[in-house]
Formats: C-alpha cells, structure tokens, sequence
C-alpha cells in the first residue's frame, strides 16, 4: 500500500484545524506540514524533539 505523503500532511493540518495537535516523524511530512501552516496562516506552536515534530494549535483564549 502506498501512502501520499501529500495526503497525510494534509490531513495533520485538518487536525489541526479542527483544534487538535499532529506529529511527524519525517521531515518530508513535517516540510510539506509546515508549508500548508503558512498557506492556511494557521496560529500553531512548533515543539522539535530528536524523535519528530509536535504540531500545536495555539489557544486562543490565552493572553499573548
């Protein structure tokens, strides 16, 4: 079975967008991720570990 790493981004950003966090493992993902998080200007907090990427919504019912 073959996977888009395309289709699996875009999907992470629906989580997103839906109010939920994401991780990828790979930095093609992570890449592709980031680049519909500016695409979409989504407000997302980025947590690098060794392991992988964290993708955070930001709440926005915190004070800045």
């Amino acid at each position: 079975m073959v996977i888009s790493r395309r289709e699996m981004a875009r999907a992470k950003v629906e989580k997103l967008k839906n109010g939920f966090s994401a991780f990828s493992e790979t930095s093609e993902v992570i890449e592709l991720i980031e680049k519909y998080i500016r695409e979409e200007n989504l407000d997302v907090h980025v947590d690098r570990t060794p392991l992988g990427c964290w993708f955070i919504p930001a709440n926005k019912n915190e004070p800045e």
